[in-house]
């Protein structure tokens, strides 16, 4: 075994997840485009074709009831089902689901067969479809063979070729074990800490047997409603993701998996070809999969009310099933059975887990249950929009969208922004915003901390967030406390002003929107700045920006974006780090920086530079370490390096420091660990002796610019 420097030194801040923004790993050369690879397909012959797979059976691996849409079905949800709202993180996008750990997780036992039995598919159509497009597709496919009715189906995720290693999945060392730490409480039931959102390390959601592996109903509900609601379910969807869902298909659980099952693909010899979990059927008479055996229903690959039915219809009793799991049956004869998966002459026991049995015991679950039973149709469209979002969360605004079978209708949880029904503004007209913004009362700092913190909510993990529309002047951004509300309202009504006044002046159709306004105060600002301190720069500028309204914003899922702490400006929120796996602040630094798709050198030049513009939480002087703030200077860098200071924690928790004249004693500056950390980190401090040597002023005023213009485009799709 080599050893790596975070072996050595576990405590190591993990920069190396950046490194991944710096370079593309993919195969593909950087002038592909797949969203247009993808319209070019044979759509319909795309979808035939994974029809076809769906029902020609293979010999060496079995389709229950003749059919694998059910393991496509599986497939898809605990592709798409991994993503969490916390930081937008897993998902479908990507394919992750073919690469480790997801390949291997516990809770995908047999997917690899899934995977491998659309790999015809895939190999026909190449680079026009990407796994995380088929896998998902092959989902709705499944579903409209069984009957159903799909709301639209959307294509445009490429693909990843390495595991994404900024994923904190939780602080477990064994797969489906659980621990107090993932957690806020000391209990298996409860409120997760960020950004998880499944409750078992290797399971997609909760465990099906229940909490602690035992058939506890009542604490099953409460994960079921903590684990969906951090992927942004409410209980009406999250009902009809369940209920639908189960309709189709059966668990496989005819013995012990731990007797009978072998190691999963990445632990798998090299013949098996990336296959795992090997299983000799004829030996145990039958598929291991959870360990867990029976269908939902007496047809499942029919779309029905049959689980709903027969789970609101049936008393219900916890057994030991004969893979040894706790699972439930039927309290007397009269539940009806299902055909043989394999031989359609016999005939299986109906059987329900403990997180079905769940729902019917829980007052508001159950409520949507009967409402569905009463209503089928009810039923139909809650699951057709619910398992819609559930596949297309992680792609961002609508306009991302590809394909022929994307929706018209629109939802707040995509994050819609109008068109512009206006010209919109071109390098004259921006020069003379620019000029007019500079005339105000408005400061270096004020322009700067107001486009970064519209710009900056933006996360590329599910493409949310961004300064195109505006939604920093809406609810709930406008009162987040890092953004500093009654600083930000002034800034926001004097460009405000700006606009009526220019908007009012036009006689022809040309508009500037507020957000193109914010975006453009901010780099009038940083223009001023650099030439303050010598340097002629033109921070480039895109306008076309549009602003969203209150009623297009989601308010709830626009809190998980609230920053509770933010390097770039200095803010350390309450100090309290117990409630997530982020660690130290610095931690979440690179966290957010591997968010907003930032390279090392780019995080390190953004934070040194914005400290010397003065862009601080409060207008701290925690980190301005220069006698000309609001000038764009290397002085952060060659201040933190210069050794005739000394370094000093005044806080037991070690966030707050002060730098003293080694000579004198004297106090120049305050810091925290956010300013401390690119001279105490080896590869940071690389980058800081960089950016603080003599000749280091120009280039960080280069890449300052460089890298202030990417953030401040990231959410721009349309210029891609």
């Amino acid at each position: 075994m080599t050893w790596s420097n975070q072996d050595w030194w576990p405590d190591l801040l993990r920069l190396d997840v950046l490194d991944d923004n710096a370079q593309d790993v993919g195969p593909y050369d950087e002038d592909f485009d797949y969203a247009e690879a993808f319209e070019e397909l044979d759509y319909e012959q795309v979808k035939e074709d994974i029809e076809d797979v769906m029902t020609s059976s293979q010999d060496w691996w079995p389709a229950d009831y003749g059919h694998y849409g059910p393991l496509f079905i599986r497939m898809a949800w605990h592709s798409a089902g991994t993503y969490r709202t916390a930081d937008g993180r897993a998902g479908g996008a990507g394919g992750l689901q073919r690469l480790p750990p997801e390949s291997s997780w516990p809770d995908n036992v047999n997917l690899d067969k899934a995977r491998r039995l659309l790999q015809p598919v895939k190999q026909k159509y190449g680079r026009k479809l990407s796994w995380g497009d088929l896998i998902l597709l092959a989902g709705n496919v499944a579903l409209e063979s069984m009957g159903f009715e799909t709301f639209g189906f959307a294509g445009g995720r490429e693909d990843e070729y390495k595991s994404n290693e900024a994923i904190e999945w939780g602080p477990e060392d064994e797969w489906e074990t659980t621990s107090p730490e993932r957690f806020e409480g000391d209990e298996e039931v409860g409120a997760l800490k960020n950004p998880l959102a499944n409750t078992v390390m290797g399971l997609i959601y909760v465990n099906p047997e229940g909490p602690y592996g035992e058939p506890d109903v009542e604490g099953s509900a409460q994960n079921i409603r903590e684990e969906f609601s951090r992927m942004g379910m409410n209980d009406r969807e999250t009902v009809a993701l369940i209920a639908g869902g189960h309709t189709f298909g059966k668990v496989h659980g005819k013995d012990d998996p731990d007797e009978h099952v072998g190691p999963e693909p990445e632990a798998a010899p090299i013949e098996e070809q990336g296959l795992g979990w090997d299983q000799d059927f004829e030996d145990i008479g039958g598929m291991i999969t959870s360990g867990i055996e029976g269908p939902w229903t007496s047809n499942p690959i029919q779309w029905d009310t049959g689980y709903v039915d027969n789970l609101l219809e049936h008393d219900w009793t916890s057994v030991k099933g004969p893979g040894g799991a706790w699972q439930w049956e039927p309290v007397g004869d009269d539940a009806g059975t299902a055909p043989g998966a394999q031989d359609p002459d016999e005939e299986e026991k109906l059987m329900m887990l403990t997180t079905d049995v769940a729902l019917k015991h829980d007052d508001d679950f159950r409520a949507v249950l009967e409402e569905f039973q009463e209503d089928p149709q009810a039923f139909q469209e809650a699951f057709a929009k619910a398992w819609f979002k559930l596949l297309h969360r992680d792609m961002g605004r609508p306009e991302r969208y590809v394909g022929p079978e994307v929706p018209d209708e629109t939802f707040a949880w995509q994050d819609p922004i109008p068109d512009a029904d206006y010209e919109i503004i071109g390098e004259e007209e921006a020069a003379e915003l620019k000029a007019e913004i500079l005339a105000t009362d408005l400061t270096v700092p004020q322009l700067v901390k107001t486009a970064w913190a519209s710009a900056s909510t933006y996360r590329d993990s599910d493409k949310r967030g961004g300064a195109n529309g505006a939604r920093v002047r809406l609810e709930p951004q406008r009162s987040w406390e890092v953004n500093e509300p009654e600083e930000l309202q002034t800034v926001l009504e004097t460009l405000e002003g700006i606009q009526e006044e220019f908007n009012a002046s036009r006689n022809d159709d040309v508009r500037v929107s507020i957000a193109d306004l914010i975006v453009l105060g901010g780099n009038a600002a940083v223009e001023q700045a650099a030439a303050e301190a010598g340097y002629d720069v033109a921070v480039p500028f895109e306008p076309g920006r549009t602003d969203a309204t209150q009623e297009m914003t989601d308010e709830e899922s626009f809190d998980v974006l609230e920053p509770e702490v933010d390097a770039f400006r200095n803010y350390l929120g309450d100090g309290d780090f117990d409630d997530d796996l982020y660690g130290t602040p610095e931690e979440r630094m690179v966290d957010k920086a591997e968010l907003l798709n930032l390279t090392v050198d780019e995080l390190t030049v953004l934070v040194g530079g914005m400290r010397t513009l003065g862009a601080t939480y409060g207008d701290s002087d925690r980190g301005v370490f220069t006698e000309e703030p609001g000038t764009l200077t290397n002085d952060f860098f060659v201040n933190l390096l210069d050794m005739d200071y000394e370094w000093e924690p005044v806080d037991e928790d070690e966030q707050v420091f002060e730098i003293r004249d080694r000579e004198t004693g004297d106090v120049e500056w305050e810091a925290t660990r956010f300013d401390l950390i690119f001279g105490s980190n080896a590869r940071l401090r690389a980058y800081a002796d960089v950016y603080g040597a003599a000749d280091g002023e120009e280039k960080l005023v280069e890449d300052f610019v460089d890298a202030w213009h990417k953030v401040m485009t990231l959410d721009r799709f349309d210029l891609e």
